[in-house]
């Protein structure tokens, strides 16, 4: 080979060399609640995301550890390195105001500061927590009571949250605050320790279009549960929303996975699959619009609507009753979330 041949492929190897490394990258995990019937510990979750060939897996409640010994968790920070995994830990409400808060837990603060310590032990990048679900709009206050409520659990703990390097990622959760609300949050409490567990089907609840909605948390975004959505008009002008396997439902997500690696880079996309029920949303009642004040004028709702009106029917699952019930209920969120990872290593 010439000098000048030489230089040439040098150049083309060192130029692929930075295409590669320009391209982000987009791990895949599992958020372990898409196979809660299981009713496995932390162990089989690790396990089962370990023979499905992931990048992350999702330990997204506290109900799932054995206890929180030190060796039990070192044990399982060495099984999930084992298998290539990271690990990422969550827990439920931190908000005491939340129909959802259980008082079993102590205090918000509390609670937050053991989900750290066990994020800590397992080598979590993050600690996961939320607010609450959409009935916490409709308390005197609304939302933004239980916002402040939220914001004081988790500054009573920055200090911790910072000696251990670990950001505090708030869900939106169950249709609890939209994308804007959950960003001022995020914002208000200090994006240098905390940021945003972004859910799209989470999102649909709150009648935010998923590609919009993650415009507004992507940049802020630290860890993830996704899902696919169908929507389709019902009756009397509701609008009806079953979560689905991705790829069975209306988000491009093709698109939505290209973006997500743009605005969240390294955050792993980790499947959440919560399908087979339908829920109606009343839009053409009046008093439906009180937990969503001037939602209804917006771009966003205009968009998700948009998504009803290309949407169909899909048939819900109900489990057989009997003695095969269960097993029927594994195989069938199973079945979901193994066809989402299939169609997310085959298409993006």
């Amino acid at each position: 080979m010439n000098r000048r041949s030489f230089l040439a492929s040098t150049f083309a190897t060192a130029a692929a060399s930075t295409i590669r490394a320009a391209t982000p990258s987009l791990p895949i995990g599992l958020d372990h609640f898409s196979v809660r019937a299981t009713g496995w510990k932390a162990a089989q979750y690790i396990d089962y995301a370990a023979s499905l060939k992931l990048n992350s897996i999702f330990l997204s409640e506290l109900g799932v550890f054995e206890n929180f010994e030190d060796a039990y968790l070192k044990s399982l920070k060495e099984q999930a390195h084992k298998a290539n995994l990271q690990v990422y830990v969550g827990t439920g409400s931190v908000c005491e105001s939340s129909n959802t808060w259980k008082a079993a837990n102590g205090t918000g603060v509390d609670h937050l500061a053991l989900t750290i310590k066990i994020a800590k032990a397992l080598g979590s990048p993050i600690a996961r927590c939320y607010l609450g679900n959409q009935k916490d709009r409709s308390t005197d206050g609304g939302i933004a009571k239980h916002i402040e409520n939220t914001i004081k659990a988790i500054k009573a703990n920055q200090s911790r949250a910072e000696a251990e390097s670990i950001k505090i990622a708030i869900e939106n959760h169950a249709g609890d605050m939209q994308s804007a609300e959950l960003r001022e949050l995020i914002e208000v409490a200090g994006k240098g320790y905390v940021g945003a567990n972004i859910d799209p089907g989470n999102a649909v609840w709150a009648l935010e279009e998923p590609m919009k909605h993650l415009e507004v948390l992507g940049p802020v975004t630290v860890c993830s549960s996704v899902r696919d959505s169908m929507l389709w008009e019902g009756e009397n002008g509701a609008v009806v929303v079953q979560w689905t396997a991705i790829g069975e439902g209306l988000i491009d997500f093709k698109a939505y996975a290209k973006r997500f690696a743009e605005l969240a880079p390294g955050v792993p996309l980790q499947v959440e699959t919560i399908s087979g029920f339908a829920r109606p949303f009343e839009i053409t009642q009046d008093d439906f619009w009180s937990i969503f004040p001037g939602h209804r004028d917006s771009d966003m709702f205009k968009a998700w609507l948009a998504l009803a009106k290309k949407g169909k029917k899909i048939d819900s699952f109900k489990a057989p009753d009997g003695p095969g019930k269960k097993d029927a209920e594994i195989a069938y969120q199973k079945g979901e979330c193994e066809r989402s990872f299939a169609w997310l290593k085959a298409n993006v």
